[in-house]
């Protein structure tokens, strides 16, 4: 080929490249797009972990399992599993609006991706802002210092999520409180009854529970728990 057509030849493919649309809104070339994709896929275990109900189920069923007295049953990969359908079912809302607001669209390329960013940001937003306490976000708002917010919808994603996060820490650990309660009455009455015919050698974690498991299947205690959890999230 001619010299000079190698020379009009691009080589590779531009780093970076800002094209500015007609209403003033900027997209940014697909390499930037996949760096941008692949950056948010490496922080997608903390996303979910701390914007969804995973904290809450997680923590729960911990307790659960400590209440119980089974130390690896159910295991960590099904606490974990069991934890991830559920949260995908509570959520289940959110990602619909998400997706019919902002993907959708942008699939359709009716909408930008940073208009697009912004509609999907916004289901998510609701949903944590419904579940955060106004005194935890109060006390996030005054350690930022940024006390000239003027509604708790404009509050930024940098005070939202871990006010979101310390709510959802203490609920858990309130309604593991709860679940606590029978199953620690009933170690009380074994130790006890234990106790009285002098059998103080014989631990009583090991005759409580058969009975605890016992009391737990009778009740339905599966159902109740996780329909309690999905209840807290007005779902």
């Amino acid at each position: 080929m001619p010299s000079s057509a190698l020379a009009e030849t691009p080589l590779g493919i531009p780093a970076l490249t800002v094209t500015t649309g007609a209403n003033g809104e900027q997209e940014y070339s697909v390499t930037i797009q996949i760096l941008v994709i692949m950056t948010v896929l490496t922080l997608l275990p903390a996303i979910v972990m701390m914007m969804t109900s995973f904290t809450r189920i997680i923590i729960v069923f911990s307790i659960l399992r400590q209440a119980l007295g089974l130390q690896q049953t159910p295991s960590n990969q099904v606490l974990l599993g069991l934890s991830l359908f559920l949260s995908f079912f509570i959520m289940t809302p959110v990602l619909d609006v998400a997706n019919e607001q902002a993907l959708q669209p942008y699939l359709k390329e009716e909408i930008g991706s940073l208009e697009a960013l912004q509609r999907a940001s916004a289901p998510f937003r609701d949903f944590m802002l419904a579940q955060t306490r106004e005194s935890d976000l109060d006390l996030f708002v005054k350690i930022s210092g940024k006390t000239d917010i003027p509604s708790a919808q404009e509050v930024p994603f940098n005070i939202l999520v871990p006010a979101f996060v310390t709510s959802e820490l203490k609920t858990a650990f309130q309604i593991g409180f709860m679940l606590f309660i029978p199953f620690l009455i009933i170690d009380l009455v074994v130790a006890s009854v234990l106790m009285a015919m002098g059998m103080m050698m014989l631990s009583p974690l090991i005759v409580s529970l058969p009975f605890k498991i016992m009391l737990f299947v009778l009740v339905d205690g599966w159902a109740m728990v996780i329909g309690t959890m999905a209840a807290s999230f007005g779902v």
